[in-house]
C-alpha cells in the first residue's frame, strides 16, 4: 500500500464488507457520480458550466453535492478571479482515481439498462 496518495477515512475497521461500504457512501448519492464523470471528462468547470453538463440538476442541490464532494476530498473548490468572482471545481488525485470505477458504471449501465425513451415508447 502506497502511503504517500491520498486516503479517506473508513469508519466501520475491520469487516471485510467495509471497502465497498465506504466507497459506496462516498459517491453512492444521486448526483455524485455524474458531477465525478463531467469533471472527468470536460476538466475543471465553473459552477453554471458544470450545471449546465449535469442536465436535470437544479443550482442547490449541485451546490449541496459539490460542498459534499469537497468535504470528501473528492472535488477541489478554486476561486479563479475576485471580480466578478469566479469559483472552479475540478477533481482532486482522490477523485481523479475514480476514474476506472464511474467509466465501469457507465460500461454497465449501456449493456444492460434500457433507455428511458425505449422504455416510455414500449408503455404507450
Amino acid at each position: 500500500m502506497d502511503e504517500s496518495r491520498p486516503r479517506v477515512a473508513v469508519w466501520c475497521e475491520g469487516e471485510e464488507w467495509c471497502p465497498l461500504t465506504s466507497t459506496a457512501t462516498l459517491i453512492g448519492k444521486k448526483w455524485h457520480c455524474v458531477i465525478i464523470h463531467r469533471l472527468l471528462v470536460n476538466g475543471p468547470l465553473g459552477f453554471n458550466a458544470l450545471k449546465e453538463e449535469v442536465d436535470g440538476i437544479s443550482s442547490k442541490v449541485l451546490s449541496d453535492a459539490l460542498d459534499d464532494l469537497q468535504e470528501k476530498q473528492l472535488v477541489n473548490r478554486e476561486i479563479v478571479s475576485e471580480k466578478p468572482v469566479r469559483v472552479e471545481y475540478s477533481l482532486t488525485e482522490l477523485g481523479e482515481s475514480l476514474e476506472s470505477v464511474v467509466a465501469e458504471m457507465r460500461d454497465w449501465g449501456l449493456e444492460h439498462l434500457e433507455p428511458a425513451s425505449d422504455r416510455d415508447s414500449s408503455i404507450a
